[in-house]
């Protein structure tokens, strides 16, 4: 998936919901909740094909890509430090890497150290999802697991919110499935998608508005949180 599509996912986009969620979420955390000067530095870890790259630079941020391999900027090993200093980022943010990563204590310890006193770490994750190894699926999180696997860690949760709520991630599953069977029935698969995508996308759309924050704040398909270094 293009980052473009990351950032303004179509009517005809099967995770449009989500994608279109997360980057609201994103650029709402950045301009109210990181509080980090024109210059300062972002260190995205296991940052994928970077879709948010352009929302931190054009806020005057410099912008550090971190992955398994190219085309980030920094390259890493799994286990190993990430070759950048202690101290050297006024943000870090882990965007939907948290599901994939099995040593957490690694993970999150890099996180720690690569922040400088009084930094932010922002972090999203899953709370429902379908299995979707890259190259492997671990876990998914209720809001209060995660608040005590990151306060554990070291952090301070300062902030929580829930993206996609039950009325409409549970119809969200069910366009992913849709999405799967038919684009394995050739010609007609492709013909049928349009419609069908476009009325459960709007479906989504119409459920997710109606259902109270304060319900998805606990049963969320995300969980996006604002953390600092205790």
């Amino acid at each position: 998936m293009s980052p473009s599509n990351r950032l303004n996912p179509g009517w005809l986009d099967h995770a449009r919901m989500p994608l279109l969620q997360l980057r609201k979420a994103v650029d709402n955390a950045i301009d109210n909740w990181l509080g980090c000067p024109a210059g300062g530095t972002v260190v995205d870890f296991g940052c994928g094909d970077s879709p948010y790259r352009g929302l931190f630079e054009k806020k005057g941020l410099k912008y550090v890509a971190c992955d398994l391999g190219e085309p980030a900027d920094v390259v890493f090993e799994i286990g190993k430090p990430i070759p950048l200093p202690d101290n050297s980022a006024d943000v870090v943010v882990s965007f939907q890497v948290l599901e994939h990563v099995w040593e957490l204590e690694w993970y999150l310890g890099e996180c720690r150290r690569l922040l400088k006193p009084g930094g932010k770490f922002l972090i999203s994750t899953h709370g429902v999802w379908l299995y979707h190894p890259h190259p492997g699926d671990y876990r998914r999180w209720t809001r209060t697991g995660l608040i005590r696997e990151l306060e554990e860690s070291g952090f301070k949760v300062s902030k929580t919110v829930g993206l996609v709520g039950p009325l409409a991630w549970t119809l969200q599953v069910r366009l992913l499935g849709v999405h799967q069977v038919l684009s394995k029935i050739p010609v007609l698969g492709s013909i049928l998608f349009v419609p069908v995508v476009l009325w459960m996308n709007l479906r989504i759309a119409m459920e997710d508005a109606i259902t109270p924050k304060s319900i998805t704040l606990d049963h969320a398909s995300i969980y996006m949180c604002l953390c600092e270094c205790e």
